[in-house]
């Protein structure tokens, strides 16, 4: 029964050349999915990544959340990613991890809509949508629309007639980085971070080109080197890292953009540059090519049902009530918690977690704040007012699954209190959280426990040496 889980590993640049493979084959058109945006920022993201069947997954850190990145197939399987997508909420319900993902392309959205109904949290962040052109239309700069490209190319071309443009050989790399530093002190002299270290980036990535097999063309007046860009194959389109050109050269910035469209451009139907990060006279130049349309990028929360629940329930069933243990039962459910057999097969050890010196009051605490931080949906057993076990919903997935555990105090066992209480909560489960699936797990020597569980009316779904596994759905 034992399963196969996502294993991360910090993503380091050396990394990147065997996943080039991932990046030539994705069709997201969202360039964060390509070695050189990868390399350039890899810096300033905590980038994780595994790799499922024949799908990449990253993972990165921000404001204190993991993010995962829709997956991408090397052979374009969506089944696979699917599938993938499957392991990723999977390892967050095992990892009490809460579900974000990101980088996620507008046609999944539907999917994933219908795959988690309501409970979504969306957003498109504006400054981070990539610009999409037509390859065709940075060759050509045809029509009336892009006569200003037009007009300084041709100024430039007028004005530097021994003007030259070709792919960068790895022998010219000193006089390609001689170039970055000339550019980068107007850059620099800015003072502004995001400039700053999307220039230390271009530095970094510059004498990589070669090694991640990317497209580096110069744009030469003369003998010197007067405009650099760095771009790389994904899918049909070509995503350009870098584009850098000496003001005082006027023209050389759409000169290159076309040059290196017509150089590099063979084959590919889309020209990707970038996102405009928010910057204002970026955004504006970007605007000013025309590009066909913004790649959505979006971030999706994902939320379980029993995230919305600002209190614990009251339930009633025939003898019982399933109520938040009172602050009068803080001794009896610590005599609970203690006691011996009944730890051993809860699959939880209080201790480990526990300080050296535990109090009664310790015990509430701590399931208390387990409801708070939505682990579990802790309910004490009552019998009339007596405190006589405890049942709770915890280990909640995110396609409407949660597992179900129950212990009751010696004295009390034997009279179907288990089997009441499992029962009550099951019908709370499946009617208002609109659980679809409800889990559950016991030891194998616990026999008194496998058999109250198939008298709720649970089905064996497995076992592994230590346990035997259970499910029952809505529909059962």
């Amino acid at each position: 029964m034992e399963k196969q889980k996502l294993v991360f590993q910090k993503l380091e640049r050396e990394d990147l050349v065997r996943l080039l493979g991932y990046f030539r084959a994705q069709n997201t058109k969202i360039s964060n999915f390509s070695a050189g945006f990868l390399y350039m920022w890899s810096h300033h993201m905590s980038t994780h990544f595994a790799e499922w069947e024949d799908c990449l997954i990253l993972r990165d850190m921000f404001v204190g959340k993991l993010y995962f990145y829709y997956p991408i197939s090397k052979s374009g399987d969506e089944a696979a990613q699917e599938r993938a997508l499957g392991a990723i909420e999977e390892y967050c319900r095992e990892e009490d991890i809460r579900l974000h993902l990101t980088n996620v392309p507008r046609e999944k959205l539907s999917a994933l809509v219908l795959r988690y109904g309501d409970e979504l949290h969306l957003s498109n962040i504006r400054r981070w949508r990539d610009y999409l052109y037509l390859a065709d239309d940075f060759k050509t700069f045809a029509g009336g629309k892009y006569s200003g490209q037009r007009n300084h190319i041709n100024k430039f071309k007028k004005t530097y007639p021994n003007y030259s443009f070709a792919p960068l050989k790895e022998e010219e790399l000193p006089q390609a980085e001689a170039f970055l530093r000339e550019y980068a002190a107007s850059q620099y002299a800015k003072g502004e971070f995001s400039a700053s270290e999307e220039m230390n980036g271009t530095f970094a990535l510059l004498p990589q080109v070669f090694r991640l097999n990317m497209a580096c063309g110069a744009l030469r007046v003369g003998e010197k080197i007067v405009a650099l860009s760095i771009g790389e194959r994904c899918g049909d389109m070509l995503v350009v890292h870098v584009e850098k050109a000496l003001r005082e050269y006027a023209g050389a910035y759409p000169t290159t953009a076309q040059l290196f469209a017509q150089t590099f451009g063979e084959g590919v139907t889309y020209i990707n540059r970038e996102d405009d990060a928010g910057d204002t006279g970026l955004r504006k130049s970007k605007l000013q090519y025309l590009p066909v349309g913004l790649v959505d990028k979006y971030n999706l929360a994902v939320k379980r049902t029993f995230d919305g629940l600002s209190k614990l329930p009251k339930i009633k069933t025939a003898r019982l009530t399933l109520a938040e243990v009172a602050e009068r039962d803080e001794a009896a459910f610590a005599a609970l918690c203690r006691d011996r057999e009944l730890n051993r097969f809860w699959g939880y050890d209080w201790r480990q977690d526990a300080p050296e010196t535990v109090e009664d009051q310790w015990f509430l605490r701590d399931i208390r704040n387990d409801f708070r931080q939505k682990n579990e949906l802790p309910l004490g057993i009552y019998c009339k007012t007596t405190l006589v076990g405890e049942v709770v919903l915890h280990h909640f997935g995110y396609r409407a699954q949660a597992e179900i555990g129950m212990r009751v105090l010696p004295e009390w066992q034997g009279r179907g209190i288990a089997k009441e209480a499992l029962l009550g909560l099951m019908e709370y489960g499946f009617g208002k959280l609109s659980l679809e699936r409800i889990e559950a797990k016991c030891f194998k020597e616990n026999v008194a426990s496998a058999a109250t569980l198939k008298a709720a009316g649970m089905r064996v779904c497995g076992e592994d040496e230590t346990y035997f596994y259970f499910y029952k759905t809505a529909a059962m």
